[in-house]
């Protein structure tokens, strides 16, 4: 069972699935795609995977939500920071695990095409965070969600960034928190001196690197994180989701039970996966 690329989308802590997926898929099969291309959480999950620290990246962030913290805090107010802790707490969690040597890994590893949804230079981040996320709400009452476009109607722009070209840890920290911008849970992007929203505003899953491949015939793995909604097909294309529901909240900061759920059903599907083939119908 081969692919030549792999396609991770965003669903915020509903992506430990996709680590518990991948997990277990690759003990089982090899999995050595040309490239990978990720948006928002799926960003995170792909780079912990691909750097070979998954287990102490989960172990981490497990433990950090087992002390049951609460995703607010008003004190911060008075610091003039914002009370929505999650962004401050991701910033952390992702400079204390991927260092010098993590970088190096993710170079050595097949390429990971990181998408970001750029601004136009005429507008703000705060405006097109506004406008971007309230159109995504609206386009969520109006279709069944499944593939997720509104940024582009306001002229945000996909941009990638690979992880062979990222110079330190530090870009890679703002590239994992710029494709996981979503205000005010997480703060404005910035990369490289420009601003950045959540990668999956413009296109959540990340089809469109993958349709670029696949009319040449390369064929292309894409892991959803959605139960039960099956994004677009297409020749050429496999598409794995979840086999049962996944309740835990995007933005959690203390719902242990639900991260590491997400992660096990994810283990569960994974070795399923191997285990069928492509002549067997995609878990979903």
């Amino acid at each position: 069972m081969s692919f030549d690329a792999v396609g991770l989308a965003g669903g915020g802590n509903r992506c430990y699935w996709q680590s518990g997926f991948l997990k277990a898929f690759s003990e089982h099969q090899p999995l050595n795609p040309r490239f990978y291309v990720s948006l928002s959480a799926g960003a995170y999950h792909g780079a912990m995977f691909l750097a070979g620290v998954g287990d102490r990246v989960r172990e981490s962030a497990f433990a950090f939500a087992e002390k049951g913290h609460r995703g607010v805090d008003w004190k911060a107010l008075r610091r003039r920071e914002s009370p929505l802790v999650v962004g401050s707490l991701f910033r952390q969690l992702l400079a204390s695990e991927f260092g010098e040597a993590e970088l190096v890994a993710l170079k050595a590893a097949p390429p990971m095409l990181i998408q970001l949804s750029g601004l136009p230079d005429w507008m703000p981040g705060a405006l097109g965070a506004l406008g971007s996320i309230g159109a995504y709400q609206i386009e969520k009452l109006l279709t069944d969600g499944t593939h997720s476009r509104a940024g582009l109607r306001l002229r945000l722009r996909p941009t990638w960034i690979s992880t062979h070209n990222l110079n330190y840890p530090g870009e890679l920290v703002d590239a994992l928190m710029a494709t996981s911008s979503v205000p005010p849970f997480m703060p404005v992007g910035r990369l490289r001196g420009r601003a950045y929203l959540d990668g999956g505003l413009v296109d959540n899953p990340p089809l469109i690197k993958l349709k670029e491949v696949e009319s040449k015939g390369w064929r292309t793995l894409l892991l959803s994180t959605r139960f039960g909604r099956t994004p677009p097909q297409a020749p050429n294309r496999i598409v794995v989701g979840p086999s049962e529901d996944i309740p835990v909240s995007k933005f959690a900061v203390g719902d242990a039970a639900g991260i590491r759920h997400a992660y096990e059903v994810g283990l569960r599907d994974g070795r399923a996966f191997a285990r069928m083939g492509l002549s067997a119908d995609p878990v979903q």
